[in-house]
């Protein structure tokens, strides 16, 4: 397909150039996600917050960036895509400055949710972007750069959370934001142009909009995905439906996320693009990327976990253990850019999902005595994997998809990579909690006092509390190899979709055509 006719006056943009650009803000946005966790404790007594109420920090920033995150083509028809990310980007760095300063709950909670409003749209408007700036036969190499940033930020962001807490004060995990996004502002606003094809067709998009601005489907979507989100990150808290609170939400959220898609698909023209999910590969590409940010989340959550519970490491220490599925990821996510051409794009993430579900089960045979060479050897393994499945999805899933109608899918893309990753987080952590107190219940009618070693150890001082630490120690370790065991059984039940994803991997970035289908 011959590149968009350049605007006249200005010289092409350099591919390299706007990659750095638009990856800032990405790359802050996915740290920023998981680098406040390890500092909540640090944070709770600063604003004098109670356990339950803290989570809202997190809570907030998660609900802000799933609402903008649909939006964002609705927003760049009206202002452009380069407005509308150099905004969003201002929004975030004006929101981290602010968190820094925040000195009660209220306040930071409020500033949180500003920036998750600026980190919304920042995914989706850098994936279309880099799509659009790449010819079609390196838009393996493009999706393996952003990539990079997605999967990259929250693997390193509990890592550099732990090191600033240690060594500075928690307010500096906002303000180490601020010249990042300085310098992302200055190259995006100088480097980053819209091809004059896109523009031209968000024009005609946005006239139609005008006349038929869709704001009962806006409000059903907030309703739906905030209602959502808040029990995904607040369930496992209140013990999901034996709350009031969370049964009543999730009723609420689920009438209008009904409401909302039977809204968008009718509407004359809709906020919120659901008719491209009749695109099987869009369709196919979306879910199993889900799957894939609930599989990666989900081990972000157990690893740190076993290693500090179990195995005695600090934050610190599990960070560095983690580092190298990071590095692999570095590693191997440019060439199965690079090869992406050369591969069939279902037997990349075929191998990407076998190569995690080999991990999975070396992590089901961890013990209380597992050393670090163990779960290093492990998490290199899911890291291959990881690397062969980001880069073959996301372009697949959006290579049938027209240039104009880009932002469209990369928001829908980014939304259920958000929500697949919410929900991995609450399944599992619900999950540890269920199956150690099941595993501990199994091994207590084996602690017979007629054993001669139970006796033996019921007989030595503080024995019967040690004897009791030693069974939580073992339901855990139990509960937590069941967990590693069903990652990678869940995740090779989505081998079946692989068959819809065939697809002209020369395809993407087609040529603009009408917005919605009728």
């Amino acid at each position: 397909m011959p590149a968009p006719t350049p605007i006249a006056g200005r010289p092409p943009a350099n591919k390299w150039v706007v990659t750095i650009s638009v990856t800032f803000g990405t790359l802050m946005g996915t740290i920023d996600a998981s680098i406040v966790n390890v500092a909540l404790p640090h944070i709770r007594g600063s604003v004098g917050a109670t356990l339950e109420e803290i989570t809202w920090v997190i809570t907030g920033f998660v609900v802000a960036t799933v609402l903008v995150m649909p939006l964002t083509a609705f927003l760049g028809r009206f202002f452009g895509q380069k407005r509308v990310y150099l905004v969003s980007l201002v929004l975030f760095v004006i929101g981290s400055m602010l968190c820094g300063t925040a000195r009660s709950l209220p306040e930071l909670v409020t500033f949180r949710a500003l920036q998750g409003l600026g980190a919304g749209a920042l995914q989706p408007t850098e994936q279309a972007i880099l799509r659009q700036t790449f010819p079609p036969e390196e838009q393996g190499m493009a999706m393996a750069l952003f990539g990079m940033a997605v999967m990259i930020g929250p693997a390193v962001g509990p890592t550099l959370g732990g090191f600033i807490v240690d060594n500075y004060s928690w307010p500096w995990i906002f303000y180490v934001n601020l010249p990042v996004g300085l310098l992302g502002l200055f190259m995006v606003s100088r480097f980053v142009h819209e091809p004059e094809d896109v523009r031209q067709a968000f024009r005609e998009q946005a006239a139609a909009q005008r006349k038929n601005l869709d704001w009962q489907g806006i409000a059903l979507m907030c309703v739906g995905l905030g209602g959502l989100q808040y029990v995904l990150e607040e369930g496992q808290r209140y013990d999901w439906f034996d709350s009031s609170t969370i049964t009543a939400t999730s009723l609420v959220a689920a009438f209008a996320l009904a409401a909302f898609a039977v809204r968008e698909l009718t509407a004359p023209v809709p906020a919120v693009n659901l008719r491209l999910f009749k695109d099987k590969v869009f369709l196919s590409g979306t879910l199993i990327g889900a799957v894939m940010f609930a599989m990666l989340m989900a081990n972000m959550f157990l690893l740190p976990v076993f290693m500090q519970t179990l195995l005695g490491f600090t934050a610190l220490q599990s960070g560095v253990a983690l580092m190298p599925r990071v590095l692999v990821m570095m590693v191997f996510t440019p060439v199965v850019g690079r090869l992406y051409n050369r591969l069939s794009p279902r037997a990349v993430v075929g191998v990407g999902i076998v190569a995690f579900a080999i991990g999975a089960w070396q992590m089901s045979h961890f013990t209380a005595a597992t050393g670090m060479g163990q779960i290093v050897g492990a998490i290199m393994i899911q890291g291959v994997g990881f690397s062969c499945l980001f880069v073959p999805l996301t372009t697949v899933a959006l290579a049938t998809i027209e240039r104009a109608r880009l932002t469209d899918a990369t928001g829908l893309n980014s939304l259920f990579r958000q929500i697949g990753g919410s929900v991995g987080l609450a399944v599992f952590a619900t999950l540890l909690v269920r199956y150690s107190a099941a595993a501990r219940v199994g091994l207590v009618p084996h602690l017979s006092a007629t054993n001669p070693r139970i006796a033996a150890r019921l007989a030595r001082p503080g024995g019967l509390a040690a004897l009791q630490g030693l069974v939580e120690q073992q339901a855990a370790v139990l509960a937590f190899e069941k967990l590693f065991l069903l990652s990678g059984i869940a995740f090779l039940c989505v081998l079946p979709l692989l068959y819809l994803l065939r697809s002209d991997r020369h395809g993407a970035a087609r040529r603009p055509g009408p917005l919605l289908e009728h």
